[in-house]
């Protein structure tokens, strides 16, 4: 497969993360054969070096250097907060008003025995500015429930904990369709039976940074897949997450 490129110069080349597929190979799948980082340096003739990390299931932006050094140059900028992400996400309920949520998140023990999580470290600063764009409500009852509500909304995390967007809006009850982690496994359902959407509803939809050498500033974006265009057809949502951003 060919990723899509969405930006890319002597530096840095950003694409469309497939949801999905890991960035690098990974003790999560130790089976797995693709890997974007992989794929992206046959796809151009040349390595890569990522700057961030998206999780597998999540799509969207994700950047890399063109070389060792401006990786570390540029990596220091993700670890502050100098550069902006912007996700979309659907949560079950209805989110009624845009706020900050400042909530400290302890390092996440994972189920496939992550060794490098320290469940007796400190919690860290987590905080996520997230607004609401759209609602919908279904006539499909789930539950005690005869209909379902849904929002869509965009996220802004000023920090990069680990899994912070969903443990988020886990703390809020406003679960991310498709999160087998910590979402809430009947809409999930519910959005593979009715919607043909299997996949996790997070999508890294900007990121917005100076130029390390230009000085100029890039406002790199990604549109979505399948699923979350049938997803939107069916709720009457804008086709473009982009739209009036």
């Amino acid at each position: 497969m060919e990723l899509e490129i969405l930006y890319r110069d002597e530096y840095l080349v950003a694409v469309n993360k497939p949801a999905g597929m890991l960035v690098h190979r990974s003790w999560l799948d130790r089976h797995e054969t693709r890997f974007v980082m992989q794929t992206l340096r046959d796809q151009i003739g040349q390595h890569v070096f990522p700057l961030h990390r998206l999780d597998r299931p999540t799509s969207g932006v994700l950047l890399f250097a063109l070389s060792s050094e401006m990786a570390a140059q540029m990596m220091p900028k993700f670890a502050g907060r100098d550069i902006k992400k912007t996700y979309h996400a659907v949560v079950r309920g209805w989110i009624q008003e845009a706020a900050v949520l400042d909530y400290p998140l302890k390092e996440e023990l994972d189920k496939i025995a992550d060794k490098q999580a320290n469940q007796d470290k400190e919690a860290q600063e987590a905080v996520t500015a997230y607004a609401p764009l759209a609602h919908v409500q279904t006539d499909i009852a789930i539950g005690r429930y005869p209909t379902s509500r849904y929002t869509l909304v965009e996220m802004k995390p000023e920090t990069g904990r680990k899994h912070q967007l969903r443990r988020h809006m886990h703390h809020l009850s406003h679960h991310i369709i498709g999160d087998v982690n910590h979402g809430d496994g009947r809409h999930n359902r519910s959005f593979r039976d009715n919607y043909d959407c299997y996949r996790l509803m997070l999508h890294a939809s900007r990121l917005q940074l100076l130029h390390p050498v230009s000085g100029e500033m890039l406002d790199i974006r990604a549109e979505v897949d399948a699923p979350w265009r049938r997803v939107m057809a069916a709720f009457g949502w804008a086709e473009s997450l982009m739209e009036g951003a």
